[in-house]
């Protein structure tokens, strides 16, 4: 075994790492043995997730080096853009117009004839809410003079994304879930008089409640049920346990707060278009996530282009496909 590095850290090859892929094959047996179906989207993940991490570190060695504070505002553009990407192509299994239309396409135009808000939504939400949570919980919570230093900041956006894709995919599908499948309840409000605010609160807040669960019951078990990832990784990197201790407090804050502020943007903005100004219930803009580009599993070139051509017309598109039905006025 690997002598320990200076620091108390452990010098792991890749020799390691192949002995801990043995996990990954029980993991792919027991799926096997029981026929859950799901053998291969593990290999798969896995596989994701060595070469990912291994680009990742390789090119963040080199950004670590330079310390260009441009290029830690692009590595951290690319982190958002990857995660939009990521939450609307291959995490949620429902999604409304405009998640990203304009993150693929380059219609300038903000706003559709009716005025709907027409803009990166998702995108929106994850820079507006990882990279300000971040550079304030940098600059004053950890007292950094340099609030961009590569070899903190970017870490910190990279768990922030992580934590706000969760939040995001849960408080999007609940709502798009309520409004196919419990749409008469909500019709029953808009035609009784209420605004589209109104009659969509009650699915907003539960979404919410759903969105911030996780960030909730992460705090509630840390450290006397269960210890974080990041505090074993700086303790194992050589940190003072009550340095790691506290920096783990800070991160996990700084990630509820990030999730609860992408989730609430996130949320309005499915209310604003899939019920139009009209207060309509437009089940047109509300669709299923078929195959992602990145399960390899059930790719297919034929669908994935057709997919990709929806997704660029949609955003210079200027017609509504709604259905007759649709079209007319629920409200006298």
């Amino acid at each position: 075994m690997d002598e320990p590095s200076q620091g108390g850290a452990q010098d792991l090859s890749w020799n390691n790492v192949a002995i801990a892929l043995a996990f990954i094959l029980f993991d792919v047996g027991v799926s096997t043995v029981f026929r859950l179906g799901v053998g291969l989207s593990l290999l798969i993940a896995a596989l994701r997730c060595i070469g990912q991490l291994g680009v990742v570190a390789s090119i963040l060695q080199q950004v670590f080096d330079n310390e260009n504070p441009w290029l830690v505002a692009f590595i951290c553009f690319v982190l958002n853009f990857l995660g939009t990407i990521e939450t609307v192509i291959n995490k949620s299994p429902r999604r409304f117009r405009h998640m990203v239309n304009l993150v693929l396409s380059s219609s300038p135009r903000i706003h559709s004839e009716d005025g709907t808000p027409q803009f990166p939504s998702v995108l929106t939400a994850m820079i507006g809410s990882t990279i300000p949570i971040a550079i304030l919980g940098s600059r004053f919570a950890m007292s950094m003079e340099q609030f961009w230093k590569p070899i903190q900041f970017i870490p910190i956006v990279g768990m922030l994304c992580g934590a706000t894709i969760s939040g995001i995919v849960i408080a999007v599908s609940f709502i798009l879930k309520e409004l196919q499948e419990n749409r008469d309840k909500v019709e029953t409000y808009l035609a009784f008089g209420a605004s589209r605010t109104e009659a969509c609160r009650p699915i907003v807040v539960q979404a919410l409640k759903l969105a911030l669960t996780h960030p909730i019951n992460q705090m509630s078990v840390l450290g006397i049920i269960a210890i974080p990832g990041m505090m074993t990784g700086a303790i194992l990197g050589g940190s003072s346990v009550h340095q790691a201790a506290k920096l783990q407090m800070i991160i996990m804050f700084m990630i509820t707060a990030s999730t609860t502020l992408a989730s609430v943007f996130v949320s309005l903005a499915a209310i604003a278009v899939t019920v139009d100004k009209e207060h309509r219930i437009r089940g047109d803009r509300i669709e299923s996530n078929g195959n992602s580009w990145f399960n390899i599993k059930h790719w297919n070139l034929k669908k994935t282009m057709r997919c990709f051509g929806r997704i660029l017309r949609s955003g210079w598109s200027k017609e509504e496909h709604g259905t007759p039905g649709e079209r007319q006025r629920l409200l006298a």
